[in-house]
């Protein structure tokens, strides 16, 4: 697996206001119109419905040959057998993820500094993702982290670099010459009136700035 292509699009999915079967339709469609990994993130459900939310989401991406990424949740990763997981500070350490998840799964670790990306790449980290970059639509807490930090933090990393939260279409070229290999995408995706569209314009935009292979 090419990991810098694998992380140009990822698409953080969100439910807020969706139905099941709308979610599912606007993941299946996402796939198929060129995201290039999917990450589950349900901080509300139980363990049981996120198992059960995480089974359907994989046959959509296993149909489609796209990596699946569970939020948080290393028990869910292992029971459905998805290609990693993605943990912040709060989460388990990276060096436990590892331990438990061997070394052919991916983990990716929010960080919001030079130091933080750093240890998390000596821990075993596979990418770091650095944000929120702009307000956002979830209902995530998050806090703002400038884009000056992110190039800093792409500059002082030898591990992929991905920026999320509140990335749109029009803002894309401001990340221009960070060091970015891609961008995290919730609700620009998740709430995209045509998203057939949607997705290959957001693609068009990496091509012009994600760091080159």
């Amino acid at each position: 697996m090419n990991l810098k292509k694998t992380l140009k699009l990822y698409l953080v999915t969100d439910r807020q206001g969706l139905c099941d079967e709308d979610f599912l339709n606007r993941v299946g469609l996402a796939c198929k119109s060129g995201v290039t990994l999917v990450q589950l993130r349900e901080k509300e459900l139980s363990s049981r419905d996120y198992f059960n939310l995480a089974v359907k989401v994989k046959l959509i991406t296993d149909k489609y040959d796209i990596p699946l990424i569970i939020d948080d949740r290393v028990d869910i990763c292992l029971a459905v057998g998805a290609d990693g997981v993605h943990v912040g500070d709060s989460d388990l350490p990276i060096n436990v993820v590892r331990k438990l998840l061997g070394p052919n799964k991916i983990i990716g670790v929010s960080a919001k500094s030079v130091q933080s990306a750093q240890e998390a790449a000596k821990q075993g980290a596979d990418y770091i993702g650095v944000g929120a970059i702009y307000p956002t639509q979830t209902k995530v807490v998050t806090q703002h982290t400038s884009i000056k930090t992110l190039r800093e933090i792409s500059q002082n990393v030898s591990i992929p670099v991905i920026a999320i939260g509140g990335i749109k279409e029009a803002k894309i070229r401001h990340l221009a010459e960070t060091g970015i290999v891609g961008v995290a995408v919730v609700s620009e995706i998740m709430q995209a009136i045509n998203i057939a569209q949607k997705v290959p314009n957001l693609l068009k935009e990496l091509h012009k700035v994600v760091t080159k292979e």
